[in-house]
């Protein structure tokens, strides 16, 4: 292995993104960041926020964990518990539930503003993150990810040849867009389900264990590397990377790796061949949340889920914008559209990153709890998301983040 080689890898996993985002805070509170202010004062205002959200969704203290299964109870209705009857069998349920949780996730890049998803079930109308998980739950609950569509519950799985053949069309028509209903990034999400079918096709050492090749066939590789029927938590985010990295588009590499969600700062100077890299994983962190309760529901104990990070995306740090632990140098940048490779996108994200920390322990000493009674995953659903939703919703009409990123669906 090179020294580039090892470095890469270096940057595949929870640690680093949190090491990195940390390190870029400290510049923040230095002053020294190109496009952010840093102004710890107004954390407590933030956090203030957070505590509300969290007593009015959750009075209890009672509250779940950050994942995709979340979104598929809406308007009082649990699709995925539906699905979940069908099996008798807990390890064929658990690779299915992988299958739904992969698809869904890859799929969870923000939809924009002006799309909505009629559901034919409760017929309400559902935007973003919601609208974007029942729709991808509505499109594997027919069968259109599967081999084997029309055969009653064996139809409830994601087969990597029927990935790879997908038609764009069916993204289309599953998520109803049209000119008077756009969603932001539809081809993008399409090629990236089509690489994801390619690459579980070449990999059967992975992703076929005990069946055909399959997202959920990344279950039963997990299972291989549980100790005493138990997996820490950042084992899954960096088996994530390392097996599913081939699939983002074209990015950075290093010493021939891709590194997925990492970016440029030149800010960030280290000693390697890493200096001016910024891990921040978003995607795949969202996916390593929400594969802990389909392991636990198999009977799998997951252990240091504050081993995890947060999750640099637009709802938390809209968080820290809207409540002024950030201010932007130049107050223009609000009204401009930036890259998601530009420099300011890239601090901003690693400072949303370092700031949730910093929410999570204010926020269990507020709460008089602990790091193993509020991990991370809690504070993030009860908590900064809604909270970042929230105070959007109050500061704009359309609900929209305090900046504009241009997307192509593969990285919120």
């Amino acid at each position: 292995m090179t020294p580039e080689t090892a470095a890469a890898y270096s940057l595949l996993n929870a640690e680093a993104v949190r090491d990195r985002a940390h390190r870029m805070l400290a510049l923040g509170r230095d002053d020294k960041l190109p496009n952010f202010r840093v102004d710890l004062g107004r954390l407590d205002h933030a956090v203030d926020l957070v505590v509300n959200t969290i007593n009015k969704a959750y009075p209890t203290l009672d509250i779940p964990f950050h994942s995709r299964w979340r979104h598929f109870v809406t308007f009082g209705f649990d699709r995925h518990a539906d699905l979940a009857e069908d099996f008798t069998d807990p390890m064929a349920r658990a690779r299915s539930d992988f299958d739904l949780a992969i698809i869904s996730v890859l799929l969870d890049a923000g939809a924009g503003p002006q799309w909505r998803y009629h559901d034919p079930v409760t017929t309400g109308d559902l935007a973003r993150s919601e609208g974007l998980a029942v729709a991808s739950l509505n499109l594997f609950a027919r069968g259109d990810f599967s081999s084997r569509r029309g055969d009653g519950a064996n139809q409830l799985r994601v087969d990597a040849d029927t990935l790879t053949n997908l038609d764009t069309e069916t993204l289309r028509d599953g998520f109803q867009v049209g000119d008077d209903n756009p969603l932001v990034g539809l081809e993008g999400r399409a090629d990236l389900l089509r690489s994801l079918g390619r690459l579980i096709s070449q990999r059967p050492e992975i992703f076929a264990l005990r069946d055909t090749p399959r997202p959920g066939g990344f279950f039963d590789h997990l299972v291989t590397k549980a100790e005493g029927n138990t997996i820490p938590a950042p084992l899954i985010l960096s088996e994530l990377l390392l097996q599913f990295g081939p699939i983002w588009p074209s990015r950075l590499t290093l010493g021939g790796v891709p590194l997925g969600d990492c970016w440029r700062h030149p800010s960030l100077t280290m000693a390697d061949a890493t200096s001016g890299l910024v891990p921040l994983h978003k995607l795949s962190q969202w996916l390593a949340y929400s594969l802990i309760e389909p392991l636990q529901w198999a009977g799998i104990a997951v252990t240091d889920i504050n081993g995890l990070t947060g999750l640099a995306e637009y709802r938390n740090g809209g968080l820290f914008i809207d409540t002024g632990v950030l201010a932007l140098r130049d107050p223009a940048d609000a009204a401009r559209q930036h890259d998601v490779a530009s420099t300011l996108v890239v601090e901003w994200r690693a400072l949303t990153v370092a700031l949730l920390d910093r929410v999570a322990d204010v926020l269990r000493h507020r709460l008089h709890m602990d790091a193993a009674s509020l991990p991370l995953a809690k504070v993030l659903e009860g908590g900064t998301w809604s909270a970042g939703r929230s105070i959007a919703r109050e500061k704009r009409a359309d609900g929209s983040p305090p900046l504009k990123v241009i997307s192509d669906g593969t990285v919120f």
